[in-house]
């Protein structure tokens, strides 16, 4: 990094301690940026780069509900509103143990870049808590989600920020959530969620666009260095909504899954995952990998090892942060993997970064390569907006076109600056670059 810039980054750290998670999300972009901040001085003249880091607004707050056997517990809710420069703020609520701040603002920090890309007017930040939802009854994450949404309302609006789900919190929680924020404001502004069922405002593609959109963009990748997915053997880490959908569409444009994970192993099936019963039993019967082999016996869990392991031509993260490390991208690279494109945020990390680099692994970011989800919230949003509803398949392709849009500002930023082939700065650069013209646009605010 620039001298400058390390200083900058040296603040951060002094600023948010003990946040690795968003100490490694922001010196990814740093590292990133130094050729447009050479190219345009009246960035740093303007504090663009500090400015970037530090969140507008960051909101914690108590999370008291009962369970089913009447005892109170009591959870942390958070909401970190990053960047309003191009938009309403726009980013998930995640539910899960690891939550706490840092994790919240280095996927707020994230998805400033990724909301960017998209090409689309929204702006960038995220929230959750620190509740699990499994092994939780229907009517105890009903109970949790109203006490968050009871606080939580005051400072979210179709015009301010609009929350959407992420991991854990999935078409369930978005419909608790949404009925108590009706409730309390005695307004119908199905503007103010994304992420909805159909019913009730909810967007076709939605559910399928973070995986739908990844996949797109591996077809884009694949397609520029004059390959495809027709054929290709394909790892995927992770048995979630995004894990799912990407499985889907790989096995729609001619690839093969052949294994995918959960918290417990990972699940090996060589004729290809069986997508139509994985969703069956994670989205609706909520179980293990294992219950997948009696019904394909065929197929085997591996307990207490990494998907990575198994050899594939591409590999797609999809489960959670930093999951690829150094011997994980060792593992990828003697198993012949020649691209790996992220699901997930910020899977991946640095060091294995450096490996596939030097392995000469094609790589593609979180930040680029996932944004499929975001977009078409952005599209619910739209349709919101104009009591409007368009079909899956206009839906799809719109979602196609800006995936195809992400990648070649990716490509082609790159080549501007002189780093051909290189994703991750193509990325950072060009959202980087969109915030900056409109922070600078609105003066210091």
């Amino acid at each position: 990094m620039p001298e400058t810039v390390e200083s900058v980054f040296a603040g951060v750290v002094a600023r948010n301690p003990g946040e690795p998670e968003f100490h490694q999300a922001v010196r990814e972009v740093l590292e990133s940026i130094g050729p447009a901040l050479a190219r345009h001085p009246e960035y740093a003249d303007a504090r663009i780069v500090e400015r970037i880091c530090e969140p507008e607004r960051q909101v914690i707050f108590r999370v008291p509900w009962e369970d089913d056997r009447g005892r109170v517990r009591v959870n942390r809710g958070f909401r970190v509103e990053f960047n309003s420069a191009l938009g309403p703020y726009k980013g998930g609520l995640r539910f899960h143990p690891s939550v706490y701040l840092g994790i919240v603002k280095f996927l707020g920090f994230e998805q400033i870049f990724k909301n960017a890309l998209t090409g689309l007017p929204i702006g960038a930040g995220k929230g959750g808590a620190d509740f699990d939802p499994k092994g939780r009854s229907d009517r105890e994450v009903m109970r949790f989600c109203q006490s968050f949404m009871t606080e939580l309302y005051r400072h979210i609006g179709a015009q301010t920020d609009v929350p959407a789900g992420d991991v854990g919190v999935g078409g369930r929680e978005i419909g608790y959530l949404f009925g108590q924020y009706k409730r309390i404001t005695n307004r119908y502004e199905s503007g103010v969620l994304t992420g909805k069922g159909l019913a009730y405002g909810g967007a076709q593609v939605r559910r399928e666009a973070t995986g739908y959109g990844a996949v797109f963009f591996a077809e884009e990748m694949l397609r520029q260095a004059g390959d495809g997915l027709d054929g290709k053997r394909v790892v995927v880490s992770g048995s979630g909504n995004v894990a799912i959908y990407a499985i889907e569409k790989v096995h729609q444009l001619g690839g093969t899954v052949v294994a995918c994970s959960d918290s417990a192993g990972y699940l090996l099936d060589e004729k290809g995952v069986d997508v139509a019963l994985l969703r069956e039993l994670k989205e609706e019967r909520r179980t293990g990998l294992d219950e997948y082999v009696r019904h394909v016996p065929h197929a085997v869990t591996v307990s207490g090892r990494t998907v990575w392991e198994v050899p594939c031509d591409l590999a797609l993260p999809c489960a959670t942060q930093n999951e690829i490390g150094g011997a994980e991208a060792a593992a990828l690279v003697a198993g012949g993997c020649g691209a790996v494109v992220e699901g997930a945020n910020m899977p991946t990390t640095p060091e294995a970064v450096r490996i596939l680099a030097r392995a000469g692994v094609r790589f593609a970011p979180g930040k680029a390569a996932n944004a499929g989800g975001v977009a078409v919230s952005a599209l619910e949003m739209q349709q919101n907006a104009s009591r409007d509803a368009w079909t899956f398949a206009e839906s799809e392709q719109r979602l196609r076109d800006i995936m195809r849009d992400v990648h070649a500002r990716c490509w082609a930023t790159a080549e501007e600056y002189g780093l051909p082939g290189d994703y991750v700065a193509g990325a950072n650069i060009d959202g980087f670059r969109r915030v900056a013209e409109a922070m600078l646009a609105q003066g210091v605010v």
